[in-house]
């Protein structure tokens, strides 16, 4: 059995354990630990990563018809997804080490990561829907950790709590899905369903399990209804939005559907839910990120958005595209959040795009590498974005013509909103005494925007895909749907450049847009009618039947019955001889006249 997926694994958890244990004092010893410990598992990724496919696993519970197993399945997505998870990690790790330097909670939120990263490379590995659904609990667990590591702050409290609540209402229905899969196959093992689940023609029944596992991506990607998370979990540091909310954690969503994806190819009526709400939560996303002015919410918005595409093309019929774009997405998304860390470091944590301004000479790396990310997220050819947004734009208007269309309109603008970040961020003239003296950040940090830029250039060429993706589709790249990329990357930076260059407020002014259609609103209210009105039938329940009907009830008539029958030991004899003759005067009675 190979050792190298365990090392992998175990690597980070045991960084986090002698974090809490032993050197949490000690801050920088803490955060050289968890950049090693990532370090260790990026190393044995890359030797993974060439070696056979395999699927090992033993018994961890055996209940005789119930079993569950705990191993690793080494295949072409897990090895590309091992990669990515450990490579963006370690340079986020990297990067933390200059961007949480003088953070109080270093030490913690070190740890945290190590956590996290522990969490995720036991979704990438699993081999069966348990040992899946039971990291899938620890990243949420790692993420509410993250997200809420200034929890002195009540926004990042209670960003975190929404965070972890939104999760649960789809983990919920993930649940009941996987149980629903078991009990109709007998077993939750990958391998095992791949081949078994088409046989069984359960119908009905195996589209409502395929959506309840769907619920699971709803959650963790961030698709609608469930998307309101995301965004306020930009409350957490920049580095934990770079690493859990545009790289890795919320791409577990859609691992998972194409790791599974033979639960949703023989159900048609799944695959167009899967396809619409992706497409749905990608338009309302790009729609919403055009009137953001925080940094991080245009690109926390840029995140769901991208995410609607993948599952989207899940819901196409080609996860292996989804996963291409996945693939892109973590480098160059990685780097504009880095970059707006960047930003927001020197400007001394502003984050309002239009207190910044004139970054262009004053922060040259952050400049030229945010630029190549925004270009590669836009579609530029010949940039990582523009291959792996193709993919999905050819498939589209393959399979569905009216997808393919929105599709487009989401690529427009996708990439008028980013130029509209960059302009306003780094063009024209200082707009605030912050911005008037920013300076290009150290080394530590600097570095790992430059090793990122790298990829977000060549990731999607055809030769780098078929390395990473020897599985693809051999149909080659679609001239029509290339040409259809150029045309709205152009357009789209186009119209971002002329309506933003040179303005210090936006001209631009869609309330609709800018509050998010107001669904944030709508679920307060809701959650507060529903919340008051259980509540209510909650405290009546407690109040009347449970403690007045139950617990005082039953506590008075014990009483009561105590208090009668202390009057027969008062300590007066004359009461007794008065009991005592009337006990007499009823017996006699009851014999004489009752009988």
């Amino acid at each position: 059995m190979n050792s190298a997926p365990w090392i992998i694994l175990f690597s980070p958890l045991l960084a986090a354990a002698v974090i809490v244990i032993a050197t949490q004092p000690l801050k920088k010893l803490s955060s050289y630990l968890s950049v090693a410990a990532v370090a260790i598992s990026f190393l044995f990724s890359l030797s993974v990563f060439g070696s056979p496919d395999q699927d090992v696993s033993f018994n961890w519970i055996d209940l005789g018809v119930f079993q569950v197993r705990i191993g690793y399945l080494i295949d072409g997505f897990s090895k590309m997804m091992l990669l990515v998870v450990t490579g963006v990690g370690l340079l986020i790790h990297v990067y933390s080490i200059g961007y949480m330097h003088d953070d109080r909670g270093r030490s913690r939120y070190f740890a945290g990561l190590s956590l996290f990263m522990f969490s995720m490379l036991g979704i990438v590995l699993a081999n069966n829907f348990i040992m899946m659904f039971i990291f899938w609990e620890l990243v949420g667990v790692s993420s509410y950790i993250l997200v809420g590591h200034w929890f002195e702050r009540p926004s990042a409290a209670d960003a975190a709590n929404k965070a972890l609540l939104a999760n649960r209402v789809g983990d919920f229905g993930f649940m009941l899905g996987i149980l629903m899969v078991w009990s109709a196959s007998g077993t939750v093992m990958f391998g095992e369903l791949s081949s078994k689940w088409p046989t069984l023609g359960l119908g009905t029944y195996a589209t409502i399990a395929a959506l309840f596992v769907f619920c699971g991506a709803v959650g963790k990607s961030a698709q609608f209804p469930l998307h309101v998370w995301l965004p306020d979990a930009m409350e957490g540091p920049t580095p934990v939005s770079a690493l859990i909310h545009a790289a890795t954690m919320v791409a577990a969503g859609v691992y998972m559907l194409a790791r599974v994806y033979f639960l949703f190819a023989s159900s048609a009526a799944a695959l167009a839910v899967v396809l619409w709400i992706g497409v749905f939560t990608s338009l309302l996303a790009a729609l919403m990120a055009t009137q953001q002015s925080d940094i991080k919410r245009v690109l926390a918005y840029s995140t769901l958005s991208q995410l609607g595409l993948m599952v989207g093309a899940v819901g196409l019929g080609v996860p292996v595209s989804a996963l291409f774009h996945l693939f892109t997405h973590a480098f160059f998304k990685a780097l504009l959040f880095l970059g707006a860390g960047s930003v927001i470091h020197s400007l001394h944590n502003e984050q309002n795009m239009w207190q910044m301004g004139g970054l262009k000479k004053k922060m040259p790396l952050t400049f030229w590498t945010f630029l190549t990310a925004t270009l590669a997220l836009s579609g530029c050819p010949p940039l990582a974005g523009f291959w792996s947004k193709d993919g999905i734009v050819a498939a589209a208007f393959e399979h569905n013509a009216a997808a393919g269309l929105v599709i487009t309109v989401i690529n427009f603008f996708t990439a008028f909103y980013m130029m509209r970040l960059f302009v306003v961020t780094f063009l024209g003239s200082a707009r605030s005494e912050a911005a008037e003296h920013a300076h290009e950040s150290p080394p530590v940090m600097a570095v790992p925007l430059v090793l990122l830029a790298i990829p977000s250039l060549i990731a999607g060429f055809p030769p780098i895909e078929h390395i990473f993706f020897p599985m693809a589709e051999e149909a080659g790249p679609s001239i029509p749907a290339m040409l259809v990329s150029v045309a709205v990357f152009i357009a789209g930076i186009g119209a971002g450049f002329v309506l933003y260059r040179g303005k210090n407020s936006d001209p631009v002014s869609v309330p609709l847009f800018a509050n998010r259609f107001y669904i944030d609103q709508f679920y307060s209210v809701l959650i507060k009618w529903t919340q008051d009105a259980l509540a209510g039938v909650a405290a009546f329940v407690d109040r009347w039947i449970i403690d007045g009907g139950l617990v005082r009830g039953l506590g008075g008539t014990t009483w009561g019955f105590g208090f009668a029958l202390r009057f027969l030991q008062i300590g007066n004899l004359q009461a007794y001889a008065f009991l005592f003759g009337f006990g007499v005067v009823l017996l006699l009675y009851l014999i004489l006249f009752a009988a």
